[in-house]
């Protein structure tokens, strides 16, 4: 039995485990499923908003009424606290990688939507993140504030609950459809959604190996990231697992010219999976990732498998912003 800490009810989960037959048919390979995390919500959509389950209740339980966070311009993971922030009542303040853009638009735009007040910093300066973090904690609490920060991407031993709990669904997806996948994949960019999904494949004996498609830095890195959001957990959890002992799986062949950069062939993936079978992915985390699975498989990389599951980890409002990149009249 797995005592899990506690969380806020704010994802719509289950999400569906879906087939991709008319995908799966055309390439000739193993069967795929799309276990739908982007929809776990409207606005609020994407994997995030599970890790923030539990990092959000965590902050509440501290006492505070200001979120301190970061990212890129169009991160997933700030629209997210940005929205749940206004949800719960409570204070965001962003701290986003880049310039100013000319217009607002996609995840930037619902941020501003939700009056979180938005910090741009350029790469030079953001490299800083802790002392960023620091400032902003000293300013809120001179104030009289009680801020809490999130780092990237919630991404961390309490948000690694999140994708555990994920496992735990995927357990009883697997048999409700009576399916024994032998690999799961999803993108990694910020490393906690992999570390949960790894552990709870492990806790829930999913008997899958879990692959982390790298959409930004390389393989050694996510490497010892995963690893340490996973002993971070451990440090927090009363759960006997010796994790230096289970093997951590990135593939970092399909980063492309870098984070939230996609090229061509990755736009024909998401025109092609969206005419095909309906769904929608993104160029920076779900597009860049699935376009690198059907890569796998057109390779014979998972010849032996009968069945593979991608997990959709949402990112629908990035795509409004590279929208002119889709080919489209």
């Amino acid at each position: 039995m797995i005592n899990f800490p506690e969380k806020l009810s704010l994802a719509q989960t289950p999400t569906p485990l879906q087939p991709l037959d008319r995908l799966s048919d055309e390439l000739g390979g193993p069967r795929i499923w799309v276990k739908r995390d982007d929809m776990t919500g409207c606005a609020i959509s994407g994997n995030k908003v599970r890790k923030l389950e539990f990092v959000l209740a965590q902050a509440l339980a501290e006492g505070a009424d200001t979120l301190i966070t970061c990212g890129g311009i169009q991160s997933n993971h700030c629209r997210a606290t940005a929205i749940l922030g206004a949800q719960l009542g409570l204070k965001v303040h962003l701290i986003l990688r880049g310039t100013p853009p000319d217009e607002l638009d996609g995840n930037l735009l619902l941020d501003h939507l939700t009056a979180a007040r938005v910090s741009y910093y350029p790469v030079t300066e953001y490299q800083h993140l802790d002392t960023l973090f620091n400032q902003w904690q000293l300013h809120y609490r001179n104030q009289g504030h009680h801020p809490f920060i999130i780092p990237t991407g919630a991404s961390n031993g309490t948000g690694a609950w999140g994708y555990i709990n994920c496992a735990r669904e995927l357990a009883d997806d697997f048999s409700h459809h009576q399916i024994t996948p032998s690999v799961i994949v999803s993108a990694t960019g910020s490393g906690g959604t992999q570390a949960g999904l790894t552990l709870g494949a492990h806790l829930f004996q999913l008997n899958a190996l879990v692959l982390g498609m790298a959409v930004c830095d390389d393989a050694d890195y996510f490497i010892r990231k995963v690893r340490e959001d996973m002993r971070d957990w451990q440090q927090q959890s009363s759960v006997s697992l010796d994790i230096e002992k289970i093997e951590i799986h990135v593939n970092d062949q399909y980063i492309g010219p870098g984070y939230a950069k996609a090229t061509p062939e990755i736009f024909s993936t998401i025109r092609q999976l969206a005419a095909l079978e309906g769904v929608i992915l993104d160029p920076v985390y779900s597009g860049k990732a699935f376009h690198g699975l059907l890569q796998e498989i057109r390779a014979g990389q998972f010849d032996d498998a009968s069945d593979i599951v991608f997990i959709h980890t949402g990112g629908l409002f990035g795509l409004f912003s590279q929208r002119n990149q889709l080919g489209l009249s």
